[in-house]
């Protein structure tokens, strides 16, 4: 089961922590050729987190370009974000889906197969797989491996963004191994010129997808 707006042909999915300069990031990211933000902060209580959680909204806006707020679908609701990402641990998807509605962006990561099977009756807008491999922003997670995405991308109606140490050298493998979507963190948010960083991966990713065929579902 489905909901929400169709990201079918979103390849290039920041999450991204609060920064500074964060409005001016977004711009430079999607500049490059990001197609999707999700804000992700830990830290920030709900005040502040709605403050900020403004900023990209009406960056994400003017770009046309959809913001998922991670976690709390209160506040995505309360800031007009166009949906919320939530975690195995996190607000239960039916919560989600009640407070935004049935048009709303309504994601959930997936960490293996028990996750994947359980998520296939939920109502959710697309699914998040990984980390392929161990990152940082995910402390004490480990990698998925390949395996795992190629079952998730094959078998899922929704379009499933790929998680964990995703640069332009890996963009390639991971094609191969059926990704069609892909979540970026580090490499943009650590990169000393978002825009460029941003423009190798989607360069890489556009390169990637001409010449690979279409996933099979199953």
């Amino acid at each position: 089961m489905t909901g929400g707006a169709d990201l079918s042909q979103r390849r290039l999915y920041l999450c991204t922590p609060d920064r500074p300069d964060l409005a001016d990031f977004l711009h430079e990211c999607i500049a490059g050729g990001v197609d999707v933000v999700q804000l992700r902060d830990k830290e920030l209580d709900a005040k502040p987190l709605l403050a900020r959680a403004a900023v990209a909204v009406a960056v994400c806006r003017e770009h046309g370009v959809p913001f998922v707020l991670n976690d709390r679908p209160d506040l995505a609701l309360e800031v007009g974000a166009d949906g919320v990402h939530v975690g195995q641990d996190d607000a239960p998807v039916t919560l989600a889906r009640r407070i935004l509605g049935p048009d709303a962006i309504v994601g959930l990561s997936t960490h293996g197969p028990a996750d994947l099977q359980s998520a296939a009756g939920e109502e959710v807008t697309y699914m998040s797989a990984g980390p392929v491999e161990a990152t940082p922003t995910k402390p004490g997670r480990a990698g998925t491996g390949l395996g795992y995405v190629t079952q998730a991308s094959e078998r899922s109606r929704v379009p499933v963004f790929v998680t964990g140490g995703v640069t332009p050298e890996k963009i390639a493998a991971l094609a191969a191994a059926g990704v069609r979507h892909f979540v970026v963190v580090r490499y943009l948010t650590q990169a000393p010129d978002a825009r460029r960083a941003a423009r190798l991966l989607r360069q890489a990713i556009d390169r990637a997808l001409s010449s690979a065929p279409s996933p099979a579902r199953t």
